[in-house]
């Protein structure tokens, strides 16, 4: 048996390598896609990729702008559905429902995190895209992907969020029901505050799955590399563009694939930084 100091150190160690891995990796992602889209800037203005409406690498044109607001207005409506919705699944499971519905929703939830994205996408062709053509257009769409992704990003929310409202100590609950606060009145002035860090951690891991999505965008969102007017509209996701086009792209047209890559990256860092800069701001206000 190893002497407990040995046992401690290796166990450091151990944790300090796995993190530092885990670092280089995302490094080499990162100086990857860095490689291959780089080129591209020595042909093209980095303001026009950026700020471009057209993308026909055909005649040389490349700009994701349709595309960033396609990503932008998927990943934000799907956060507006799903963050709500999440929550209060989570509430409901942690604090409302008998032990029976505990034991019948929770397998539920578990298993929406299994399925394929596949899946949702056909589900979203056959059920979704059908209703929302009832509102007009095709129905292939903003909204109807929007539906979709809020669907999908479910899971994360509920499933963090009601781990962290159990996580608050039992002592919270018993002294605020002491003095004389209701049930309810708990959960929204003392369990959710104390919870906040826990929840905050959902939405921003939920953000991340959103605008990664890529398989279910691309069933349902109509992949039209237009600027969108109306939530009946077709658009297209970075992520989306770069799978439909990467099979068949070469020399340029690859280097802005990869470019777009690069600017996903650099997107999801960004929305990340301004969720936790934002969950910090309130913890310090509360």
């Amino acid at each position: 048996m190893l002497p407990r100091y040995l046992t401690d150190k290796l166990a450091k160690y151990g944790v300090f390598i796995t993190a530092l891995v885990s670092i280089l990796v995302l490094l080499a992602i990162a100086v990857f896609i860095i490689k291959g889209g780089l080129p591209l800037f020595g042909e093209v203005n980095p303001l026009d990729f950026l700020f471009g409406e057209s993308w026909s690498p055909t005649y040389g044109e490349y700009g994701i702008l349709s595309m960033i607001v396609g990503s932008l207005l998927v990943t934000l409506g799907a956060m507006l559905i799903a963050v709500p919705l999440g929550i209060a699944c989570a509430i409901l499971l942690a604090e409302v429902a008998p032990q029976r519905v505990r034991n019948l929703l929770r397998p539920a939830v578990e298993l929406l995190v299994g399925i394929p994205s596949v899946v949702y996408g056909l589900v979203g062709i056959m059920v979704i895209v059908p209703a929302v053509r009832s509102l007009g257009g095709t129905g292939y769409s903003i909204l109807a992907a929007v539906l979709v992704l809020s669907i999908m990003v479910l899971p994360t929310i509920i499933s963090i969020s009601e781990d962290s409202l159990r996580a608050v100590p039992r002592t919270y609950r018993e002294g605020s029901l002491a003095l004389g606060a209701s049930h309810w009145q708990t959960i929204w002035h003392v369990l959710l505050p104390a919870a906040r860090s826990g929840v905050g951690a959902s939405i921003v891991l939920g953000m991340g799955r959103a605008i990664g999505e890529t398989m279910a965008m691309i069933m349902v969102i109509g992949n039209a590399v237009i600027i969108p007017s109306s939530p009946l509209d077709p658009a297209r996701t970075l992520t989306g563009n770069i799978a439909v086009e990467i099979n068949y792209a070469a020399g340029l047209h690859e280097n802005a694939l990869f470019a777009t890559g690069l600017v996903l990256l650099i997107l999801i860092l960004i929305l990340n930084s301004l969720a936790t800069l934002a969950l910090k701001r309130g913890e310090q206000h509360a």
